[in-house]
């Protein structure tokens, strides 16, 4: 990993982007990183697009900004794609990981992304079938974890369950890790 990684999520209210955002901060966290980790909203409300960052460093991080030029962008809601400007910023080695069906190279193609590597996952159906409710955050998270290699992935489950436990019932919070495996099994690259 370089010095510093720089993630922005894309994701409506409720979707758990804000959520995800910091466990992937408290994950890395774990394995000596220095982080920083914020939301920017719009209007705040359920289903009002907004953005999380998340900064990653082995040395302390001085800047207190948004991030203007991420090398990963994660997408929680694929009706984003075309409404805003996911690749904006991002460089020609970036990472793209977006919550769809669709095939990772069509998405490559309607992104006109260039040289930047498109993960997909079919995040929502996931949390469907293993949390019965179609929050993808976490599924997106074991997307992440495959397409990047920046984390670990049982840290990462050692983190939600951390996290979770004794908030969600116990069987939510195993659909949840069931969601992590299964998004770091099932995420394509172009």
């Amino acid at each position: 990993m370089a010095d510093m990684v720089e993630v922005r999520w894309h994701g409506r209210g409720g979707q758990g982007a804000k959520t995800a955002a910091y466990l992937l901060a408290e994950a890395v966290m774990g394995e000596g990183k220095r982080i920083q980790a914020f939301p920017e909203y719009g209007p705040e409300r359920m289903g009002a697009p907004m953005r999380a960052f998340v900064r990653i460093s082995d040395t302390p991080i001085r800047m207190h900004c948004p991030v203007v030029a991420p090398n990963v962008v994660v997408v929680l809601d694929p009706t984003l794609v075309g409404k805003i400007d996911v690749l904006e910023g991002v460089p020609e080695d970036g990472i793209i990981v977006i919550n769809t069906d669709q095939s990772p190279k069509d998405l490559a193609a309607l992104l006109n992304a260039g040289s930047r590597k498109v993960f997909t996952v079919p995040a929502t159906a996931i949390a469907m079938d293993t949390i019965k409710r179609p929050i993808p955050n976490t599924v997106m998270l074991g997307a992440l974890a495959r397409a990047t290699g920046m984390l670990d992935i049982d840290r990462l489950k050692a983190q939600i369950k951390h996290k979770f436990s004794g908030k969600l019932r116990p069987e939510v919070l195993e659909g949840n890790l069931t969601a992590v495996d299964r998004a770091y099994q099932e995420v394509q690259s172009n």
